[in-house]
């Protein structure tokens, strides 16, 4: 065995740590062992329960069930001479149901004699669920944006969720879950912060109800979207049906295999293979956000009850692109500065398209400072451009302030070309609290006082 390789082995200690301090730990010495402990928490009679097998990455177990009971495994039900994989953090009850019966959790721990402890320093901030606003309690990860909760809080905004809408998004950035899943990892950390700061904890009464709401039992391989396509993990969290068409059948020459890493759409919440050799762009230059309509339409698929997949019109070049009405976004939601740009369009004879095209041609010809664009990647932004429809929102609004601001006051409706400019011009806040004064300044302007001047 190699110097490293000797190490390695000697690194990882995996032992059985009941949660009933009365009774020892269980150190298992070598990569496969049969277990023999105590069971129930009434007797301290040992008894051979289970086998453990390590795994070659050391970092998970393979437990066979050896008693003549089910055991449960992260609350799963494992009949006798069954297997399955345990990692840090798995919690195992040896006998089909919790009470009665002792709990151990399956730890990896360096060895003290070749390693120091790594001591972590976490924020308890960063141990809280944005839902309630507590520390975690039985925390639960959504996929795929991987934020986490407590599992009663996720379980009853689920709830709430799929009886109003077809989809169910994040709490916290309202990103299409796909799926919802016990974390183990996170929840020893969670024991840890509480450890730390009793002053955390919550009452018995909260913890009871919200161990009430809990309805996710397993680990992220619980599929939660109800409309469109789904996908479901098996037990060893590989996907088990197709995620998106082209994994299923060709299309224009291209099928996906098992390294295709996939996309989410951010409209549809459906997938797509992320690909570089196409000339067709996956993700919007604006925000950055993945939309599926523009790579679907050139693939030449269409919508199906199997998968879901965006209107191409959601994501489409700049320059094909029509707009029909002044976004609410425009004149930083100044409904009095909205109306007098319409009234000034109307009064040149001119629609707003026929403005925004102008424009847009100017934004082209880089006439236009774009230091104030609310776009990523602003100097990018091309006619030819994709971009969502948020974004093409954001861009009118940017090019109607500098129709505005270039436009002669004569040209103005008159009760607005009298109007004094507002001193923090665009970036006036009083403007969105005071009616008067968003109608009595002219807010369409740089400012000259305040941290924007």
């Amino acid at each position: 065995m190699s110097a490293e390789n000797h190490i390695s082995s000697l690194i990882e200690k995996a032992t059985f740590i009941p949660s009933d301090s009365r009774y020892s730990d269980v150190e298992i010495r070598s990569n496969e062992m049969v277990i023999c402990s105590e069971i129930t928490s009434s007797s301290l009679e040992k008894h051979d329960w289970c086998k453990i097998t390590r795994n070659s990455d050391q970092s998970s177990a393979m437990m066979q069930n050896k008693s003549s009971n089910t055991i449960l495994v992260d609350e799963a039900t494992v009949q006798n001479e069954d297997d399955v994989v345990i990692n840090c953090g798995s919690e195992i009850i040896p006998g089909p149901a919790r009470q009665g019966y002792l709990s151990y959790r399956f730890k990896l721990m360096p060895r003290e004699s070749f390693t120091r402890w790594l001591k972590v320093c976490i924020d308890a901030e960063h141990a809280k669920c944005s839902i309630c606003l507590n520390v975690w309690h039985d925390v639960v990860t959504v996929a795929p944006c991987l934020h986490n909760f407590c599992n009663g809080c996720f379980s009853e905004w689920l709830r709430r969720s799929q009886e109003r809408h077809a989809s169910v998004l994040c709490p916290q950035c309202r990103a299409v879950v796909q799926f919802a899943g016990r974390n183990h990892f996170l929840r020893n950390i969670e024991e840890d912060v509480l450890q730390a700061d009793s002053s955390l904890k919550r009452s018995d009464e909260e913890i009871t109800l919200l161990d009430s709401y809990a309805s996710i039992k397993s680990n992220l391989e619980k599929s939660i979207v109800e409309r469109g396509h789904t996908l479901i993990l098996d037990a060893e969290n590989e996907v088990a049906d197709f995620p998106c068409p082209q994994c299923g059948t060709e299309f224009s020459g291209f099928h996906c295999n098992r390294n295709t890493i996939h996309l989410q759409c951010q409209a549809c919440g459906g997938m797509m293979p992320s690909r570089v050799d196409i000339g067709v762009p996956q993700h919007c230059l604006g925000c950055d956000r993945v939309f599926c309509g523009a790579y679907w339409h050139a693939q030449g698929v269409s919508r199906s009850d199997s998968h879901s997949i965006c209107n191409h019109d959601n994501f489409e070049p700049i320059s094909e692109r029509a707009v029909s009405r002044i976004p609410f976004l425009a004149h930083e939601k100044n409904r009095h500065e909205q109306d007098i740009t319409e009234r000034c369009i109307g009064q040149m004879g001119k629609t707003l398209q026929d403005v925004i095209s102008d424009w847009i041609g100017k934004l082209s010809n880089r006439e236009i400072d774009r230091t104030r664009m609310p776009l990523n990647h602003a100097e990018m932004i091309t006619v030819g451009t994709h971009v969502c429809n948020d974004c093409y929102e954001k861009l009118i609004s940017f090019l109607l302030y500098w129709f505005r601001i270039s436009m002669p006051k004569y040209l103005l409706p008159p009760e607005a070309a009298i109007r004094e400019d507002c001193w923090y011009g665009y970036a006036c806040r009083t403007q969105h609290h005071n009616e008067d004064h968003a109608r009595k300044r002219n807010h369409v302007c740089r400012p000259t006082r305040g941290n924007h001047a």
